[in-house]
């Protein structure tokens, strides 16, 4: 779905950063500034250095910030989204944080194709949970993107 290259892999990077980013924050209750310091001085580098990652450091921050930013409006779809049974703070924090980023990107980043968004945060989920997660976050955000982006699913006007 994603294409692949340098560009797609600094991004799924900045993804997954962004993330543990906002998993640290609620863990640690530190602010969006101190972890986007943090990541961007101890965290990201060029490939070759040690202990380092590659990523697109400006879609890490502004990834990190928008979803602090929205987090109200972001949470409030995501529980709409959620069976009856559940609430945001039944959510297992990692779960949280992937639904947040993924939300973040489905309401405020049109410049990125919603299947591409719902693909990366199913794939980084993988890297955190069993299957059943995996579907979780798909549906989530599927519905979310389905919602905010009705013409990428081709649903139109009644």
């Amino acid at each position: 779905m994603s294409s692949k290259g340098p560009h797609s892999k600094l991004r799924r990077q900045s993804r997954l950063s962004a993330v543990q980013a906002l998993y640290q924050m609620d863990v640690a209750s530190l602010t969006s500034k101190h972890v986007i310091m943090e990541f961007l001085n101890h965290r990201f580098g060029f490939e070759d250095e040690a202990g380092m990652v590659a990523a697109d450091e400006d879609y890490f921050e502004d990834l990190v910030k928008g979803v602090v930013e929205r987090q109200e409006e972001i949470d409030k779809i995501i529980a709409e989204n959620l069976s009856k049974n559940w609430t945001m703070k039944r959510l297992d924090l990692t779960l949280r944080a992937i639904l947040r980023a993924g939300g973040y990107e489905i309401l405020r980043r049109p410049d990125v194709p919603a299947l591409v968004i719902i693909d990366q945060y199913v794939s980084i989920t993988s890297e955190f949970h069993e299957d059943n997660q995996t579907g979780f976050v798909n549906r989530v955000l599927e519905n979310m993107a389905k919602s905010a982006r009705q013409a990428e699913f081709g649903v139109t006007g009644a």
